[in-house]
């Protein structure tokens, strides 16, 4: 029976008294561990970088010791602590090598409080924080993320930068130790000799120089090490898609792939895929810093859905990734909430065009027509095939046109694109291309090829936008002439219904510049017109709105909203938009782009549209 304790209503008295018996829920003991952790981190810290209180009473004791065990003791304290703080994430997410890390370290960290600081606290703190991590060791069985060589580069930058600014206040802990008045530049090249085992300029009185000098010591070995580490441990890459994998994908899609638009991205070959127990669905993801992304709905029958649903969720709860999904239908998004408890949130809309609703009649279609017949006019072509009907010339050009066409340095897109053309299992796939002859033509490799739009099937009588390029010296307009064209050359190519671009939050830009609209809409319209400055959030929409599409509405999928903000940046990441791998300025361009990712959403940018987020 559910009784009202001070005003609680949400919770009954038994749950009370167990949380006051029992202490918090197991669930929750690793945020609590990895806190503690911090928390412990910062203190050997502390304990190894700050002057030791002298009125100590373990002072006398500490007195016969070895004279160097205390500056090794102090370096000992400050590398626990370097080392839990970097452990104090991996605790958090329930990480089975970051819980045994932390075992060895705490005992050390405590006996170097003890021998240096003589902190009888500080020791039984540690220890308290190992007998939790003890007791409670099966809530610590996560398994490693996929991980690559590049995070040694990235360890050795930030941990150096870590230590220079550690080891500066280390150097400078000691004012009434200091020989002199050392400039900042002559503390700054003691702390560059100390980490690599040198006597700096700057002197100290009272053996001091013997506890800098560990200090800096462990600083500088502890980067190595750590960078060394990383650079040759077993590396876990990501999951891909397998021969076999892909080919199940495929026989799936045969049978059910007309229900979702985005059905056919899931033969993405950087995504990885878990399947139902009986194999007649499949949930494809990627995993981006500790995120477990899906996208658009499971593939296969609907009623397969939830065993590929709690297989999805049974490996991001043996890795501890956060689930997610980006893209879901509607019919998807009540599946996933019912099956998992998860929440959804609608992230905006997809535009999709009946072709035999299309015309280009009408007064709301003004603009469109206007454009494409100045276009034509200027002596522009297009044509619509399969690919399967390209000959290998012709879609060479293709490739290489749509590599060398890309508006940014990094390739755009995940949940909405396939990331290659002209694969061989490809073949009913659309191609639209735009084309003119003028002076220019034999001296471009390309001939009179001017824009590429790409579609990949949805089911046998429908197809999805996958890519659009266009040469910057083409007429504007080239989105609106190819779009047109391969909505008017549909029927002969069996196609009934077009799905062109992902707008987000389209609903609330709809609305919020209706009359009538809240303050409250107006203000978020307002925030979005802001961020469209970068994002073009509102000029896609716009631009979608021209072809006047049905709008279906997709959802984001998440466990709570504090993780929201996580996962919109692995999403950024997923699709283009942040880059955190180290650049590679001298990778050689290939003739023949390897398959890569690209983007399905089309950014009007001026009058005419380029292909961004």
């Amino acid at each position: 029976m559910s009784v009202t304790v001070d005003g609680d209503k949400s919770r009954s008295v038994p749950d009370r008294v167990r949380r006051i018996l029992h202490g918090p829920r197991p669930e929750k003991v690793p945020s609590l561990v990895g806190t503690a952790c911090t928390l412990i981190g910062l203190i050997d810290i502390a304990a190894g970088v700050f002057p030791r209180f002298r009125t100590s009473r373990m002072h006398a004791v500490a007195e016969v010791l070895p004279g160097t065990l205390g500056p090794l003791s102090a370096a000992l304290s400050l590398s626990a602590g370097v080392l839990l703080l970097l452990l104090a994430h991996g605790l958090k997410r329930h990480k089975r090598r970051a819980w045994r890390a932390a075992v060895i370290l705490l005992p050390l960290g405590a006996l170097a409080q003890f021998v240096w600081r003589h902190s009888i606290l500080g020791a039984l703190l540690s220890l308290a924080l190992l007998a939790l991590l003890l007791r409670h060791r099966g809530q610590f069985a996560a398994l490693p993320d996929p991980r690559s060589r590049w995070k040694a580069l990235a360890n050795l930058v930030l941990m150096g930068a870590g230590s220079l600014a550690l080891g500066l206040v280390i150097v400078s802990a000691h004012p009434r130790r200091v020989i002199g008045n050392p400039s900042l530049t002559d503390r700054l090249e003691h702390v560059l000799y100390g980490l690599f085992g040198f006597e700096g300029p700057v002197g100290y009185t009272g053996g001091v120089d013997w506890t800098v000098g560990y200090s800096l010591g462990a600083l500088g070995m502890l980067t190595a090490l750590t960078t060394v580490y990383l650079a040759f441990r077993p590396e876990h890459p990501a999951a891909r898609l397998t021969e076999d994998d892909e080919n199940r994908l495929r026989a799936l899609l045969d049978k059910h792939g007309a229900r979702d638009s985005l059905g056919h991205f899931a033969l993405r070959r950087d995504k990885g895929v878990v399947f139902s127990p009986s194999g007649k669905a499949a949930v494809c993801y990627r995993v981006v810093s500790g995120v477990m992304l899906a996208s658009g709905d499971p593939i296969g029958d609907v009623e397969a859905w939830p065993g590929a649903i709690e297989r999805f969720m049974d490996e991001a709860k043996a890795h501890s990734w956060t689930p997610a999904v980006m893209g879901c239908s509607e019919t998807g998004g009540h599946v996933w909430t019912r099956e998992t408890g998860l929440d959804a949130l609608e992230l905006g809309d997809e535009a999709v065009v009946d072709v035999a609703d299309f015309s280009l009649s009408g007064r709301a279609m003004r603009n469109v027509r206007q454009m494409v017949k100045r276009i034509e006019r200027n002596g522009y072509t297009t044509k619509v095939r399969r690919v399967r009907d390209l000959s290998d010339g012709e879609l060479e050009r293709v490739r290489r046109a749509a590599a060398d066409w890309r508006g940014t340095d990094t390739e755009r897109g995940f949940s909405m694109a396939l990331g290659r053309i002209g694969d061989p299992g490809d073949g009913d796939a659309v191609i639209a291309t735009a084309h003119k002859t003028d002076d220019d033509t034999t001296a471009s490799p390309y001939g009179d090829l001017k824009a590429i739009i790409h579609f990949v099937p949805w089911g046998t009588d429908g197809m999805s936008l996958e890519l659009m390029r266009r040469d910057r010296s083409a007429d504007p307009g080239m989105n609106e002439l190819l779009i047109v064209a391969a909505l008017q050359d549909s029927p002969r190519l069996g196609i009934t219904r077009v799905s062109l671009n992902f707008a987000m939050f389209r609903a609330a830009l709809a609305r919020g510049e209706k009359i009538g609209a809240g303050p409250v809409l107006r203000l978020w319209r307002g925030l979005l017109v802001f961020l469209s400055r970068w994002f073009q959030i509102e000029s896609l929409y716009k631009f979608n709105a021209k072809f006047q599409p049905r709008w279906e509405p997709r959802f984001v999928v998440y466990r709570k909203s504090r993780d929201l903000p996580r996962i919109g940046f692995a999403a950024m990441q997923a699709e283009g938009f942040v880059t955190l791998a180290p650049p590679r300025p001298f990778a050689r361009r290939r003739a023949t782009p390897a398959p890569r990712p690209c983007a399905h959403i089309i950014t009007p940018q001026t009058e005419h549209e380029v292909r961004a987020a």
